[in-house]
């Protein structure tokens, strides 16, 4: 059995003392490396303690853990909070992959040459700015923009993308800010009129008989947020929803991604990914991710822009597309390990 013998992890920010950042996690194993990616979380703390658990903890254990395939570290492992899991179990899946010299697509099951991208918005204070972030992704061909909503700012911004581009497929992320009052119903009643294509995570996740109840009012897919199989496997039995927003940092990596999408696709969901961070490892797992047959929906797989990013070649949507790498083996991009070494702002290194 192949055996792991060295856990690196950098701590790298976009800008000195700004994020967004992220830690890089490098697997090395035999005669090839693997990396992975988690976005540090934007709330108070040393990335949310996920650094002092790879340190602590899950980092020594992978030292010298002998393993067939990448859900064998999972289980020996004991990987524990989601971010941090997600970055060791992406490194593990392209370090087996490189290995065998298999395409990182190719080894999850994907089927798709090529990904449809899509584009998030972000909140931004008059709807005249918001018309204009839309019309940036729309002429860099995105078919899908995510937008988020609030009470008070959902309405008049969907009316707003939905006159000026009828076609759009648009999703509206309510970040679990309403509630079944029937002012809030009333509201989501008309963003459903506008088709809106998908409406996520409406309400407080734990409440998935309330999304049930709304899934029943519309004709939009309902959305809600799911990290964790359990949590999907009741929201499918209690028809919680129609659609599956998968991410690799709140699901803790490639393998729980796979098994949510093969669940979600045998119940007949839509299905589209996101990528995690924001240094182009996170997005490269994402599209083997998205190459999947039930990813039905544009994902967000393309680098942000605006900062360094570590892959060769980038991440980078072309007309609304982004080709899977399928000649290279694992995530199929070279990684600039000279750079991330220069740049990263702390470092850990463990080996056998």
């Amino acid at each position: 059995m192949p055996q792991i013998h060295g856990c690196d992890a950098y701590r790298v920010v976009m800008a000195r003392g700004r994020r967004p950042e992220s830690v890089l996690v490098r697997l090395a194993g035999g005669d090839a490396v693997g990396w992975g990616e988690m976005a540090v979380p934007a709330g108070p703390g040393d990335a949310g303690g996920a650094w002092a658990d790879i340190e602590e903890r899950m980092g020594p254990a992978l030292i010298g853990l002998e393993w067939e395939r990448p859900e064998d570290v999972s289980a020996a492992a004991d990987l524990g909070a989601r971010e941090a899991a997600a970055a060791i179990d992406t490194a593990c899946w392209d370090l087996w992959c490189r290995t065998r010299g298999l395409p990182l697509a190719h080894a999850l099951g994907g089927t798709r040459t090529s990904i449809v991208t899509g584009a998030r918005i972000s909140p931004e204070a008059t709807l005249d700015t918001i018309s204009g972030r839309v019309n940036q992704a729309v002429g860099a061909g995105h078919t899908r923009v995510t937008l988020d909503i609030r009470p008070g700012w959902d309405i008049e911004p969907v009316r707003a993308i939905r006159q000026a581009y009828p076609a759009l497929a648009l999703v509206a992320d309510a970040g679990h800010a309403y509630t079944e009052s029937p002012e809030h119903l009333d509201v989501l009643e008309a963003l459903d009129s506008y088709g809106v294509a998908v409406i996520e995570r409406p309400f407080p996740g734990g409440d998935l008989a309330a999304h049930a109840r709304l899934q029943l009012r519309l004709s939009s897919a309902v959305a809600p947020a799911v990290g964790d199989l359990e949590t999907l496997d009741a929201a499918l039995s209690l028809d919680a929803g129609r659609a599956l927003h998968l991410r690799l940092d709140r699901l803790g990596g490639l393998t729980a991604a796979r098994s949510a999408h093969d669940l979600a696709y045998a119940a007949g969901w839509d299905v589209w990914c996101s990528g995690s961070g924001a240094f182009g490892i996170g997005q490269a797992a994402a599209v083997a991710l998205a190459s999947l047959p039930g990813c039905t929906l544009p994902s967000d797989v393309s680098d942000p822009a605006g900062g360094p990013v570590f892959v060769t070649p980038p991440v980078r949507s072309s007309g609304g597309v982004v080709g899977v790498p399928l000649t290279q083996p694992g995530l199929g991009h070279g990684i600039d390990e000279e750079r991330i070494e220069r740049l990263a702002t702390r470092r850990m290194r463990l080996s056998a």
